[in-house]
């Protein structure tokens, strides 16, 4: 089948209407969008069969032929089904959880008596690193 994008005129004329929803990831900036269309089948005056692809009310092209990234316009995309752009998304916020940051206390070291030589340990140095237990 062929498609004819831009002719609103034969919207009416549909003879089946899929409903169909990707997922879409530019390979060059990263970014993931999800689109659905109606994909509305039709029968021209000479009985050849096209199909319409209307997205938000407008008839577009279709998705698989050369989709664009809607972030920096790269054509290098990768088309998969419905969902993998927001169960990624859901599940990187859930990961990715980051506690807000504070204050850091830095433990007070005891100086060293005058004129005694202090000899470093590896405790010595990892102290200020180790967590309290509590």
């Amino acid at each position: 089948m062929s498609e004819i994008a831009g002719q609103t005129g034969l919207r009416g004329t549909a003879t089946a209407v899929v409903h169909e929803s990707y997922a879409f990831a530019c390979m060059r900036c990263g970014h993931g969008w999800e689109q659905s269309y109606e994909i509305e089948h039709h029968t021209d005056a000479d009985g050849q069969e096209f199909v319409l692809y209307v997205a938000d009310g407008r008839v577009v092209p279709s998705p698989l032929s050369r989709p664009s990234c809607q972030n920096c316009d790269g054509h290098v995309v990768r088309i998969m089904r419905a969902g993998q752009v927001s169960s990624v998304r859901g599940a990187t916020e859930r990961h990715h959880a980051v506690p807000p940051a504070g204050p850091v206390e830095a433990p007070q070291v005891p100086a060293p008596e005058p004129g005694e030589p202090h000899h470093w340990h590896l405790s010595d140095l990892l102290h200020p690193f180790q967590r309290k237990a509590g």
